[in-house]
Protein backbone atom coordinates (compact mmCIF):
# COMPACT_ATOMS: atom_id res chain seq x y z
CA UNK A 1 0.00 0.00 0.00
CA UNK A 2 2.52 2.39 0.59
CA UNK A 3 4.08 2.57 -3.37
CA UNK A 4 0.39 2.87 -4.29
CA UNK A 5 -0.50 5.20 -2.25
CA UNK A 6 2.83 7.61 -3.12
CA UNK A 7 1.98 6.91 -6.86
CA UNK A 8 -1.48 8.23 -6.35
CA UNK A 9 0.38 11.28 -4.77
CA UNK A 10 3.46 11.73 -6.85
CA UNK A 11 2.37 10.02 -10.23
CA UNK A 12 5.88 8.23 -10.38
CA UNK A 13 7.58 5.21 -9.48
CA UNK A 14 10.88 3.85 -10.40
CA UNK A 15 11.10 0.95 -12.74
CA UNK A 16 11.92 -1.28 -9.77
CA UNK A 17 9.01 0.20 -7.47
CA UNK A 18 7.04 -0.84 -10.41
CA UNK A 19 7.78 -4.43 -10.50
CA UNK A 20 7.65 -4.86 -6.72
CA UNK A 21 3.71 -3.10 -7.29
CA UNK A 22 3.10 -5.34 -9.74
CA UNK A 23 4.53 -8.28 -7.67
CA UNK A 24 2.61 -7.78 -4.65
CA UNK A 25 -1.31 -7.47 -6.64
CA UNK A 26 -3.94 -9.39 -4.69
CA UNK A 27 -7.31 -8.90 -4.75
CA UNK A 28 -7.19 -6.54 -1.84
CA UNK A 29 -4.34 -4.19 -3.66
CA UNK A 30 -6.49 -4.46 -6.78
CA UNK A 31 -9.41 -3.21 -4.78
CA UNK A 32 -7.20 -0.16 -3.54
CA UNK A 33 -5.72 0.63 -6.76
CA UNK A 34 -8.99 0.68 -8.63
CA UNK A 35 -10.83 2.78 -5.76
CA UNK A 36 -8.26 5.35 -6.14
CA UNK A 37 -8.28 4.95 -9.97
CA UNK A 38 -12.54 5.97 -9.89
CA UNK A 39 -11.57 8.55 -7.50
CA UNK A 40 -8.78 10.36 -10.01
CA UNK A 41 -11.10 9.70 -13.14
CA UNK A 42 -14.33 10.84 -11.40
CA UNK A 43 -12.43 14.08 -10.76
CA UNK A 44 -11.64 15.00 -14.04
CA UNK A 45 -14.58 12.83 -16.18
CA UNK A 46 -17.12 12.03 -13.99
CA UNK A 47 -19.29 9.13 -14.27
CA UNK A 48 -19.11 9.53 -18.50
CA UNK A 49 -18.23 6.74 -20.80
CA UNK A 50 -17.20 7.99 -24.12
CA UNK A 51 -18.10 5.79 -26.50
CA UNK A 52 -15.88 5.48 -29.77
CA UNK A 53 -17.58 3.79 -33.22
CA UNK A 54 -14.98 1.65 -34.61
CA UNK A 55 -14.39 0.68 -38.18
CA UNK A 56 -12.96 -2.41 -38.52
CA UNK A 57 -11.27 -1.65 -42.21
CA UNK A 58 -9.18 -4.20 -43.49
CA UNK A 59 -7.42 -7.25 -42.03
CA UNK A 60 -5.02 -7.82 -44.63
CA UNK A 61 -1.74 -7.03 -43.29
CA UNK A 62 1.92 -7.46 -44.87
CA UNK A 63 3.19 -7.66 -41.43
CA UNK A 64 3.53 -11.40 -39.31
CA UNK A 65 3.49 -10.86 -35.77
CA UNK A 66 3.44 -13.74 -34.05
CA UNK A 67 0.27 -13.08 -31.67
CA UNK A 68 -2.28 -12.04 -34.21
CA UNK A 69 -4.87 -14.14 -36.06
CA UNK A 70 -4.57 -11.58 -39.23
CA UNK A 71 -0.66 -12.25 -39.26
CA UNK A 72 0.37 -12.63 -43.35
CA UNK A 73 0.67 -16.32 -42.62
CA UNK A 74 -2.41 -17.26 -41.98
CA UNK A 75 -3.38 -18.75 -44.92
CA UNK A 76 -7.08 -19.88 -42.94
CA UNK A 77 -7.80 -16.21 -42.47
CA UNK A 78 -10.87 -14.52 -45.15
CA UNK A 79 -9.09 -12.19 -46.54
CA UNK A 80 -11.32 -8.66 -46.71
CA UNK A 81 -11.75 -5.15 -47.57
CA UNK A 82 -14.22 -2.29 -47.24
CA UNK A 83 -14.01 0.22 -49.97
CA UNK A 84 -14.57 4.10 -49.36
CA UNK A 85 -18.09 3.70 -49.92
CA UNK A 86 -18.28 1.04 -47.57
CA UNK A 87 -16.61 3.25 -44.81
CA UNK A 88 -18.68 6.60 -45.35
CA UNK A 89 -21.96 4.73 -44.99
CA UNK A 90 -20.50 2.93 -41.59
CA UNK A 91 -19.77 6.45 -40.67
CA UNK A 92 -23.56 7.83 -41.58
CA UNK A 93 -25.10 5.14 -39.71
CA UNK A 94 -22.63 5.90 -36.68
CA UNK A 95 -23.67 9.43 -37.21
CA UNK A 96 -27.19 8.81 -36.87
CA UNK A 97 -26.91 6.60 -33.43
CA UNK A 98 -25.04 9.78 -32.14
CA UNK A 99 -21.50 8.95 -32.34
CA UNK A 100 -18.95 11.82 -32.61
CA UNK A 101 -15.66 10.27 -33.04
CA UNK A 102 -15.35 7.32 -35.30
CA UNK A 103 -12.27 4.63 -34.87
CA UNK A 104 -10.35 3.54 -38.50
CA UNK A 105 -8.45 0.54 -37.68
CA UNK A 106 -6.93 -1.87 -39.90
CA UNK A 107 -4.26 -4.57 -40.68
CA UNK A 108 -0.94 -2.34 -42.22
CA UNK A 109 -2.53 -3.05 -45.99
CA UNK A 110 -0.81 -1.62 -48.62
CA UNK A 111 -4.25 -0.38 -50.31
CA UNK A 112 -4.10 2.81 -48.11
CA UNK A 113 -1.81 4.51 -49.51
CA UNK A 114 -1.40 8.10 -48.34
CA UNK A 115 -3.15 9.52 -51.41
CA UNK A 116 -6.05 6.91 -50.42
CA UNK A 117 -6.38 7.45 -47.00
CA UNK A 118 -6.19 11.12 -46.61
CA UNK A 119 -8.69 11.54 -48.96
CA UNK A 120 -10.83 9.37 -46.70
CA UNK A 121 -10.11 11.08 -43.78
CA UNK A 122 -10.95 14.54 -45.80
CA UNK A 123 -14.61 13.21 -46.83
CA UNK A 124 -15.12 11.96 -43.30
CA UNK A 125 -14.44 15.50 -41.99
CA UNK A 126 -16.50 17.41 -44.59
CA UNK A 127 -19.30 15.61 -44.30
CA UNK A 128 -19.63 14.68 -40.52
CA UNK A 129 -17.30 18.36 -39.54
CA UNK A 130 -18.11 18.11 -35.90
CA UNK A 131 -16.86 14.30 -35.45
CA UNK A 132 -13.19 12.91 -34.48
CA UNK A 133 -11.60 10.85 -36.55
CA UNK A 134 -9.42 8.46 -34.87
CA UNK A 135 -6.58 5.93 -36.97
CA UNK A 136 -4.83 2.65 -35.99
CA UNK A 137 -3.50 1.47 -39.12
CA UNK A 138 0.54 0.78 -38.27
CA UNK A 139 3.65 2.04 -38.93
CA UNK A 140 3.80 4.68 -41.70
CA UNK A 141 6.74 7.57 -42.25
CA UNK A 142 6.67 10.83 -40.48
CA UNK A 143 5.50 12.39 -43.49
CA UNK A 144 2.61 10.27 -44.18
CA UNK A 145 1.61 10.78 -40.82
CA UNK A 146 2.13 14.46 -41.20
CA UNK A 147 0.13 13.93 -44.13
CA UNK A 148 -2.82 12.32 -42.22
CA UNK A 149 -2.65 15.10 -39.98
CA UNK A 150 -3.05 17.74 -42.59
CA UNK A 151 -6.12 16.03 -43.68
CA UNK A 152 -7.77 15.99 -40.46
CA UNK A 153 -7.28 12.78 -38.60
CA UNK A 154 -7.51 13.91 -35.10
CA UNK A 155 -5.56 11.08 -33.24
CA UNK A 156 -3.73 8.00 -33.45
CA UNK A 157 -4.03 4.57 -31.89
CA UNK A 158 0.12 2.83 -32.24
CA UNK A 159 0.28 0.38 -29.25
CA UNK A 160 3.83 -0.19 -28.34
CA UNK A 161 2.93 -4.00 -26.91
CA UNK A 162 6.21 -4.05 -24.98
CA UNK A 163 8.83 -1.61 -24.13
CA UNK A 164 11.37 -4.09 -23.57
CA UNK A 165 13.61 -5.26 -26.72
CA UNK A 166 14.00 -8.52 -26.40
CA UNK A 167 10.73 -8.93 -25.36
CA UNK A 168 9.10 -7.09 -28.76
CA UNK A 169 12.01 -8.87 -30.24
CA UNK A 170 9.86 -12.75 -28.98
CA UNK A 171 6.56 -11.43 -29.91
CA UNK A 172 7.63 -10.13 -33.85
CA UNK A 173 9.78 -11.23 -37.04
CA UNK A 174 13.17 -9.54 -36.99
CA UNK A 175 12.15 -6.53 -39.77
CA UNK A 176 9.92 -5.16 -37.02
CA UNK A 177 11.50 -3.34 -34.26
CA UNK A 178 10.82 -1.46 -30.66
CA UNK A 179 13.20 1.27 -31.98
CA UNK A 180 11.04 1.83 -35.10
CA UNK A 181 7.74 1.35 -33.16
CA UNK A 182 9.07 4.19 -30.63
CA UNK A 183 10.39 6.26 -33.37
CA UNK A 184 6.76 6.59 -34.66
CA UNK A 185 5.25 7.30 -31.54
CA UNK A 186 7.62 10.03 -31.08
CA UNK A 187 6.35 11.19 -34.50
CA UNK A 188 2.98 10.91 -33.70
CA UNK A 189 3.35 13.11 -31.01
CA UNK A 190 5.36 16.06 -32.19
CA UNK A 191 3.33 15.98 -34.99
CA UNK A 192 0.46 17.14 -33.12
CA UNK A 193 -1.88 13.96 -33.32
CA UNK A 194 -3.62 13.08 -29.85
CA UNK A 195 -1.41 10.16 -29.35
CA UNK A 196 -2.28 6.24 -28.28
CA UNK A 197 0.13 3.70 -27.27
CA UNK A 198 -0.72 0.29 -25.12
CA UNK A 199 0.21 -3.42 -24.13
CA UNK A 200 -1.09 -6.55 -24.20
CA UNK A 201 -1.13 -8.45 -20.42
CA UNK A 202 -0.65 -11.91 -20.34
CA UNK A 203 1.77 -11.58 -23.94
CA UNK A 204 4.02 -14.92 -24.30
CA UNK A 205 7.59 -14.68 -22.28
CA UNK A 206 6.49 -11.81 -20.46
CA UNK A 207 7.61 -10.79 -16.67
CA UNK A 208 6.87 -8.54 -14.43
CA UNK A 209 10.14 -7.02 -14.97
CA UNK A 210 8.99 -6.23 -18.99
CA UNK A 211 5.28 -4.93 -17.57
CA UNK A 212 7.37 -2.55 -15.22
CA UNK A 213 9.31 -0.96 -17.89
CA UNK A 214 5.85 -0.58 -19.89
CA UNK A 215 4.61 1.70 -16.82
CA UNK A 216 7.53 3.28 -16.89
CA UNK A 217 7.37 3.98 -20.82
CA UNK A 218 3.59 5.20 -19.95
CA UNK A 219 4.52 7.50 -17.55
CA UNK A 220 7.44 9.31 -19.40
CA UNK A 221 5.05 9.29 -22.65
CA UNK A 222 2.14 10.48 -21.13
CA UNK A 223 -0.18 9.42 -23.64
CA UNK A 224 -3.63 10.46 -24.45
CA UNK A 225 -5.12 7.14 -25.34
CA UNK A 226 -3.49 3.98 -23.55
CA UNK A 227 -4.87 0.61 -24.83
CA UNK A 228 -4.20 -2.35 -22.66
CA UNK A 229 -5.98 -5.75 -23.35
CA UNK A 230 -5.69 -9.25 -22.06
CA UNK A 231 -3.65 -11.05 -24.87
CA UNK A 232 -5.93 -13.93 -26.18
CA UNK A 233 -3.93 -16.30 -28.38
CA UNK A 234 -5.45 -17.72 -31.74
CA UNK A 235 -5.53 -21.11 -33.21
CA UNK A 236 -3.44 -19.98 -36.20
CA UNK A 237 -0.70 -18.67 -35.13
CA UNK A 238 2.38 -19.68 -33.20
CA UNK A 239 1.20 -18.84 -30.17
CA UNK A 240 -2.32 -21.20 -29.67
CA UNK A 241 -0.97 -23.24 -26.98
CA UNK A 242 -0.06 -20.35 -24.71
CA UNK A 243 -2.57 -19.45 -21.89
CA UNK A 244 -4.79 -15.94 -21.84
CA UNK A 245 -4.18 -13.17 -20.06
CA UNK A 246 -6.21 -12.27 -16.80
CA UNK A 247 -9.05 -10.01 -16.07
CA UNK A 248 -7.62 -9.41 -12.82
CA UNK A 249 -4.51 -8.58 -13.87
CA UNK A 250 -5.33 -6.35 -16.88
CA UNK A 251 -7.71 -4.17 -14.26
CA UNK A 252 -4.88 -3.77 -12.11
CA UNK A 253 -2.81 -2.57 -14.25
CA UNK A 254 -5.74 -0.10 -16.18
CA UNK A 255 -5.97 0.83 -12.30
CA UNK A 256 -2.04 1.83 -12.50
CA UNK A 257 -2.21 3.35 -15.50
CA UNK A 258 -4.92 6.00 -14.25
CA UNK A 259 -2.88 6.82 -11.40
CA UNK A 260 0.10 7.64 -13.68
CA UNK A 261 -1.85 9.62 -16.35
CA UNK A 262 -5.05 10.95 -14.54
CA UNK A 263 -6.69 12.23 -17.80
CA UNK A 264 -6.04 9.70 -20.20
CA UNK A 265 -8.43 7.95 -22.16
CA UNK A 266 -8.76 4.86 -21.14
CA UNK A 267 -10.74 2.29 -23.07
CA UNK A 268 -12.36 -0.71 -21.43
CA UNK A 269 -11.41 -3.21 -24.70
CA UNK A 270 -13.31 -5.83 -26.49
CA UNK A 271 -11.01 -8.17 -25.52
CA UNK A 272 -12.11 -7.74 -21.49
CA UNK A 273 -15.08 -8.63 -22.67
CA UNK A 274 -13.94 -12.02 -24.40
CA UNK A 275 -12.54 -13.35 -21.58
CA UNK A 276 -15.51 -12.29 -19.03
CA UNK A 277 -19.17 -11.37 -19.87
CA UNK A 278 -19.16 -8.48 -17.56
CA UNK A 279 -15.29 -7.47 -18.25
CA UNK A 280 -15.89 -4.14 -19.87
CA UNK A 281 -17.74 -3.00 -17.12
CA UNK A 282 -14.80 -4.56 -14.58
CA UNK A 283 -12.66 -2.18 -16.49
CA UNK A 284 -14.87 0.57 -16.43
CA UNK A 285 -14.40 -0.11 -12.48
CA UNK A 286 -10.79 -0.43 -12.16
CA UNK A 287 -10.38 3.47 -13.97
CA UNK A 288 -11.45 2.87 -17.95
CA UNK A 289 -13.38 5.50 -19.65
CA UNK A 290 -13.73 4.34 -22.64
CA UNK A 291 -15.26 2.09 -24.50
CA UNK A 292 -15.86 0.86 -28.82
CA UNK A 293 -18.57 -0.34 -29.85
CA UNK A 294 -18.31 -1.76 -33.28
CA UNK A 295 -19.87 0.22 -36.74
CA UNK A 296 -18.48 -2.44 -39.19
CA UNK A 297 -20.51 -4.19 -41.37
CA UNK A 298 -21.47 -7.81 -40.09
CA UNK A 299 -20.54 -9.49 -42.72
CA UNK A 300 -16.69 -9.00 -42.24
CA UNK A 301 -17.07 -8.32 -37.92
CA UNK A 302 -16.10 -12.27 -37.90
CA UNK A 303 -13.08 -12.23 -40.21
CA UNK A 304 -11.03 -9.77 -38.26
CA UNK A 305 -10.28 -12.45 -35.32
CA UNK A 306 -7.11 -10.58 -34.07
CA UNK A 307 -7.60 -13.58 -31.45
CA UNK A 308 -10.10 -16.83 -30.81
CA UNK A 309 -12.94 -15.75 -30.08
CA UNK A 310 -13.10 -12.15 -30.34
CA UNK A 311 -16.96 -11.02 -29.53
CA UNK A 312 -18.30 -10.26 -33.19
CA UNK A 313 -21.88 -9.95 -32.55
CA UNK A 314 -24.68 -8.81 -29.86
CA UNK A 315 -23.57 -6.19 -27.49
CA UNK A 316 -20.10 -5.08 -28.88
CA UNK A 317 -22.33 -3.77 -32.20
CA UNK A 318 -23.10 0.14 -31.84
CA UNK A 319 -26.64 -1.05 -33.33
CA UNK A 320 -26.97 -2.03 -29.30
CA UNK A 321 -25.81 0.86 -27.72
CA UNK A 322 -29.39 0.90 -25.65
CA UNK A 323 -28.05 -2.44 -24.13
CA UNK A 324 -24.69 -0.91 -23.57
CA UNK A 325 -26.21 2.18 -21.92
CA UNK A 326 -27.59 -0.26 -19.90
CA UNK A 327 -25.30 -2.52 -19.17
CA UNK A 328 -22.83 1.15 -18.09
CA UNK A 329 -25.54 2.41 -16.03
CA UNK A 330 -26.44 -0.71 -14.04
CA UNK A 331 -22.73 0.24 -12.64
CA UNK A 332 -23.21 4.00 -12.31
CA UNK A 333 -21.82 5.31 -15.39
CA UNK A 334 -23.53 7.38 -18.17
CA UNK A 335 -22.82 6.83 -21.61
CA UNK A 336 -22.01 9.51 -24.30
CA UNK A 337 -21.43 10.00 -27.34
CA UNK A 338 -19.50 13.39 -28.23
CA UNK A 339 -16.11 13.41 -29.28
CA UNK A 340 -14.74 13.55 -26.08
CA UNK A 341 -11.42 14.51 -26.40
CA UNK A 342 -8.72 14.46 -23.79
CA UNK A 343 -8.67 16.50 -20.99
CA UNK A 344 -5.35 18.71 -20.39
CA UNK A 345 -3.69 19.57 -17.20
Amino acid sequence: MVLLNRLERERSLSEAEYRTLIDSACPSLAEAAAEKARRVRHEHYGHTVFVRGLIEVSNICKNDCYYCGIRKSNAACERYRLDAEDILACCEEGYTLGFRTFVMQGGEDGFFTDERLCELVRRIKARFPDCAVTLSMGERSEESYRRLFEAGADRYLLRHETAESEHYARLHPPELTLTNRMRCLADLRRIGFQTGCGFMVGSPFQTTAALAKDLKFIEQFQPDMCGIGPFIPHKDTPFAAFAAGTLEMTCFLLSLVRLICPTVLLPSTTALGTIDPNGREKGILAGANVVMPNLSPLSVRKKYMLYDGKIATGDESAQSLAQLKQRMASIGYEITVDRGDVKKG
